[in-house]
C-alpha cells in the first residue's frame, strides 16, 4: 500500500530539519545536529506514577538507567528498555515519551538503558552494557517494586539489535530468565544485502547509507560484523531464546532482515509474533499519538507483555498486516 498520509507528513518535517548521517563527519557532530533538530518534532511525555534515575556499574564504568513506574503496586513485571539510534545517536531523553507509553500502555516497570555510544565505545560495549543492565535489574527488582521472576526486554532498531543479541546472551550465559523479547524494526545483519535495502529508496526517511554509517561507527573491524552478538542472524542456534515479538514497518529498508529474524527464530521453535505495519517508516513507534498505528502498536505490544507476563509466553496470533 501506500505510505500513510500522517507519515508522509512527518518525513517530510524530520527530511527538512534532520542531516543525513552518512554525511557527518563525526558521531560527535550527528550526535550534535540531531538534538538540535529533535526539538521539532518531539512527541508529547505522558504522565507518570514515579520517574526515578539511578547509575549502575559496568565493566570499565558506570551509566544510567531510568526507572519508569506506572503504580505503586507491589511486584509490578520489567522491562529493559534499549533505545534506537544506531548505536552512536540518543539518549534516556530521546526516548523518554516512547518509554512513558510502554509504562502506562502495559502496567509494567519499564528500565531505560542509557548504554555507552559509539565511535568513542565500539562492539561489544553497548551489548555488555545492555546484558549488564538486565543482569542489575534482575538482582535489584526488589528495591524499585519489581518482580525479577518476570522480566522482559524491547528495543527499537539498534535497540532492536541490541535485545535480539542480550536475549542470546541471557540464553547463553544461562541467566536471567526472559518471558519476552521485543524487537521493533531490529537491525540484524551488518552486511545490508537483504532485499528491502536494494529496493526501498530515500523517500521514506532512513536510507541504507545511513545504516551502513552506523555499522561503521559501531564495528571496530568489518570481520566483527559476522559475530552473533554483532549480528544476531549469525548465531549457530536461534533454539532455546525467550518468545519474540517482531515489528517492522512497510518503508524501511531494515524490513526484510528484521522478517527474516522473526522467520528464523519460528523455525527454531521460539514463539514468534511478526507484524508488518503496512504505511509506516523505521522509527514510527516514536509518534505516539500522532500516527493511529504507532497506538496500534503500542496496544499490541501491551497485550504481548500481559499475555507473557500472565502465562510465560505471548499471545499468538496468525500473522496479520496493519
Amino acid at each position: 500500500m501506500p505510505i500513510d498520509p500522517a507519515a508522509q507528513a512527518l518525513i517530510q518535517a524530520m527530511d527538512a530539519s534532520f542531516p543525513k548521517l552518512h554525511e557527518m563527519p563525526s558521531g560527535t557532530e550527528a550526535r550534535r545536529r540531531i538534538v538540535d533538530a529533535m526539538h521539532d518534532v518531539e512527541p508529547d511525555r505522558e504522565p507518570l506514577h514515579h520517574v526515578e534515575d539511578r547509575r549502575i556499574a559496568v565493566e570499565g564504568g558506570e551509566i544510567a538507567v531510568r526507572i519508569y513506574r506506572p503504580s505503586d503496586e507491589p511486584d509490578l513485571p520489567i522491562v529493559v528498555f534499549f533505545h534506537g539510534g544506531g548505536w552512536v545517536l540518543c539518549d534516556l531523553e530521546s526516548h523518554d515519551a516512547m518509554a512513558r507509553r510502554m509504562a502506562n500502555t502495559s502496567g509494567c516497570i519499564v528500565v531505560a538503558t542509557d548504554y555507552r555510544l559509539a565511535p568513542e565505545h565500539r562492539y561489544p560495549t553497548a551489548a555488555d552494557d545492555c546484558y549488564a543492565a538486565l543482569r542489575w535489574a534482575s538482582d535489584n527488582a526488589t528495591t524499585f517494586g519489581g518482580d525479577p521472576t518476570r522480566l522482559a526486554i524491547f528495543g527499537d532498531s539498534a535497540g532492536g539489535n541490541l535485545a535480539a543479541v542480550v536475549a542470546q546472551m541471557a540464553r547463553d550465559k544461562g541467566a536471567p530468565h526472559l518471558r519476552l523479547q521485543i524487537l521493533a524494526y531490529p537491525v540484524i545483519d551488518a552486511r545490508c544485502d537483504s532485499n528491502s535495502h536494494r529496493t526501498i529508496g530515500r523517500d521514506y526517511m532512513l536510507w541504507t547509507e545511513e545504516v551502513q554509517w552506523c555499522w561503521q561507527q559501531y564495528l571496530s573491524t568489518p570481520a566483527d560484523g559476522e559475530q552473533p552478538y554483532a549480528s544476531p542472524i549469525r548465531a549457530t542456534t536461534l533454539a532455546g531464546l525467550a518468545p519474540a515479538v517482531v515489528i517492522t514497518p512497510e518503508f524501511d529498508p531494515l524490513r526484510d532482515e528484521g522478517e527474516h529474524y522473526a522467520r528464523a527464530l519460528e523455525a527454531a521453535g521460539v514463539p514468534t509474533q511478526h507484524t508488518r505495519c503496512d504505511g509506516m517508516f523505521h522509527s514510527f513507534l516514536t509518534f505516539t499519538n500522532v500516527l493511529p498505528a504507532a497506538d496500534l502498536a503500542h496496544e499490541e505490544i501491551a497485550a504481548a507483555l500481559r499475555s507473557a507476563f500472565a502465562t510465560g509466553a505471548p499471545e499468538r496470533p496468525s500473522e496479520r498486516k496493519d
